[in-house]
C-alpha cells in the first residue's frame, strides 16, 4: 500500500454508520435532538444499541463525526479533479462553488435538517468555518488588484460578510426547497461577490 493511502474501511461499518445517520435525520424531522435517545436511533435503524456503541461514545460523538464527515465530503467534492490549467480564477470560484451546490442538492434531506436546526450548531459551525477558509484563501490569491483591496476595506470585514452571506444563501435556498438551480445559484452568487466574468 502506498504510503499516501488511507487503508480502506470495512464496506460493513459503512454500511452501519449509513443506517445510524439515515435514522437519526428520519427523527430529527420529528422530534428535537434532546428527545433522541440511542435506543431510538439504534430501533430506526434495525441494529440493537451494542452496535451503535462500537461506532460512537453516544449521540453528541455521534454528531460530531457526522460533521467531520461532511467536511471531508464538501472539501472532496469541491477540490475533486478541478481542472486548474484552461480555466480563469473567475471559472475556478465557478466551479468549486458549483461543486459545492451539486453537492448540497444531491444530498438535500440531510443538509435541510442539519442546517436547518438551531438545536444542532455544530453542523453550521462546521460549515461556516470551511466557507471562512475557502474566501480567506480567495482573498489572499487575488492580491493588491482585488475589489477589497482597492476598496480599503479591512480583509477580515469582507471575510465575515461574505462567509456569512454565502452560507445564508444557501441555508435560504435549502429552506425554500431550493428553487433555483446549482447553476443558476452558483453565478448569481458570485456576481454579488463582485465576480462579473463568468461562464
Amino acid at each position: 500500500m502506498n504510503e499516501h493511502e488511507k487503508p480502506r474501511m470495512d464496506p460493513r461499518i459503512i454500511r452501519t454508520r449509513q443506517l445510524l445517520k439515515d435514522a437519526l435525520i428520519d427523527l430529527l424531522q420529528e422530534v428535537d435532538v434532546e428527545k433522541i435517545s440511542v435506543n431510538r436511533i439504534a430501533e430506526r435503524a434495525t441494529i440493537n444499541r451494542v452496535t451503535f456503541y462500537l461506532h460512537y461514545r453516544d449521540i453528541p460523538d455521534m454528531l460530531e463525526k457526522m460533521a467531520d464527515d461532511m467536511v471531508k465530503d464538501i472539501q472532496h467534492v469541491m477540490n475533486h479533479e478541478l481542472p486548474m490549467d484552461n480555466n480563469s480564477v473567475e471559472e475556478i470560484k465557478f466551479l468549486r462553488l458549483l461543486s459545492l451546490l451539486e453537492h448540497i442538492s444531491g444530498n438535500s434531506k440531510f443538509y435541510k435538517i442539519i442546517l436547518g436546526s438551531r438545536r444542532i450548531p455544530i453542523f453550521t459551525e462546521r460549515l461556516l468555518l470551511l466557507l471562512t477558509e475557502m474566501i480567506s484563501l480567495s482573498i489572499h490569491n487575488s492580491g493588491n488588484d482585488s475589489m477589497i483591496s482597492k476598496s480599503g476595506v479591512p480583509k477580515d470585514i469582507a471575510i465575515w460578510h461574505y462567509s456569512s452571506a454565502l452560507i445564508g444563501t444557501i441555508i435560504g435556498w435549502l429552506k425554500n426547497d431550493m428553487p433555483y438551480t446549482p447553476h443558476f445559484l452558483a453565478k448569481q452568487i458570485l456576481v454579488l461577490l463582485g465576480h462579473h466574468r463568468l461562464p
